[in-house]
């Protein structure tokens, strides 16, 4: 299987500049290509009977080499892969808005999400990499070996920049300590097993929520574009990288225990979306990171050799009792023990996190 490998470059001034020119060149081929595509569109609407066949990515990479390159020769400085992985990257993103995935792409800003793909002649060493046009890249982390990737992409964040190539993985079976598991996924703790673990999230933006709210209001007067405003800005998107990173290193190591040592784990078919739209709950829930968590996990078992169930989205797993069988009719969220009138008296993530463990046993008897 093919998994994703990151890691920080190691750059001079020199070569920080040439990656900015890439990215600029991708950002600046996208936004063109949008605002082409964006009047296609609008033209067929006005016009019905007359209407511009959609162009794929090599019609606008066509068009760009005879409309925008000739006028603009700093596109002759960088790697021709950068924006013709743009404008792939482009027609995708139309593609999940005509199929109803996702909504229509939007322009891209300058130091928000920079990135572009290259491929071509590729060579990976230990601590450093060489790409076309750029050259020799080092790294700060040692780089997988006997790998000959056909793309990388590079990105940024904040100031620093990252490389991220596909490698080919070959599954691992190992023992399991249990056969089956349930994960109840909550606000108040992060994970609920049906073996009775525990796991706390970090919560990380909560943590740093008031540090992250003064460097913002600190950043509120500054002149936009000028250096103090630049160092802010830095300074604020170096922090929620750090949250994020907080975030995601938990949801790792929650995931990878799971997927090692469960043969078959449940989870709930969670509509995060329609969660996040509860005012009350929406930062609470963003700060666990649920989909980040279902992402992971995905991937995970197939690397270890374990299966993840889903399970269906109106399975009263809370309402239900795991005793007796009992489902009550509601269940508040403010009630954390569950209680039945067979006696039973239980944590109510942990009722739930049972119950999803015997939905899954009992998919595999049926």
């Amino acid at each position: 299987m093919l998994l994703g490998f990151k890691t920080e470059l190691k750059l001079n001034n020199k070569q920080r500049t040439l990656l900015a020119k890439h990215a600029g060149v991708a950002r600046h081929a996208y936004n063109w290509g949008l605002g082409l595509t964006k009047q296609i569109l609008d033209h067929n609407k006005v016009n019905p009977d007359q209407k511009i066949k959609f162009p794929t990515a090599i019609d606008l990479h066509k068009w760009l080499i005879a409309l925008v390159k000739p006028n603009n020769p700093w596109y002759y400085e960088v790697s021709k892969c950068a924006p013709q992985y743009a404008l792939l990257a482009l027609r995708d993103a139309w593609g999940r808005c005509f199929n109803k995935v996702s909504q229509a792409p939007r322009f891209k800003k300058k130091g928000r999400k920079d990135k572009f793909s290259l491929d071509g002649s590729i060579k990976v060493e230990h601590f450093r990499l060489r790409v076309p046009v750029i050259g020799w890249l080092k790294t700060y982390e040692r780089m997988p070996t006997g790998i000959l990737p056909k793309s990388v992409t590079i990105s940024r964040q904040a100031h620093r920049w990252f490389i991220s190539l596909k490698i080919e993985t070959e599954s691992t079976q190992r023992a399991k300590i249990h056969e089956v598991v349930g994960v109840d996924l909550g606000v108040l703790h992060l994970a609920t097993l049906s073996t009775g673990e525990v796991f706390e999230g970090t919560k990380s933006y909560r943590r740093f929520e008031k540090k992250l709210a003064r460097l913002q209001w600190l950043n509120r007067h500054k002149v936009i574009g000028s250096n103090n405003w630049r160092k802010a800005t830095i300074k604020i998107a170096l922090l929620h990288k750090k949250i994020a990173d907080i975030r995601k290193d938990t949801l790792h190591k929650l995931t990878t225990y799971l997927a090692k040592n469960h043969s078959r784990i449940g989870i709930e078919d969670l509509n995060v979306s329609g969660m996040l739209a509860n005012h009350k709950l929406a930062k609470a829930i963003s700060d666990q990171g649920f989909y980040e968590f279902r992402r992971q996990l995905e991937y995970k078992t197939q690397l270890y050799g374990s299966e993840l169930v889903i399970i269906e989205r109106w399975f009263p797993s809370s309402k239900t009792c795991s005793g007796c069988g009992l489902v009550k009719e509601s269940l508040s969220l403010m009630t954390r023990t569950f209680s039945c009138e067979c006696g039973l008296k239980i944590d109510r993530d942990l009722n739930a996190s049972i119950n999803l463990a015997k939905a899954v046993s009992s998919t595999v008897s049926t």
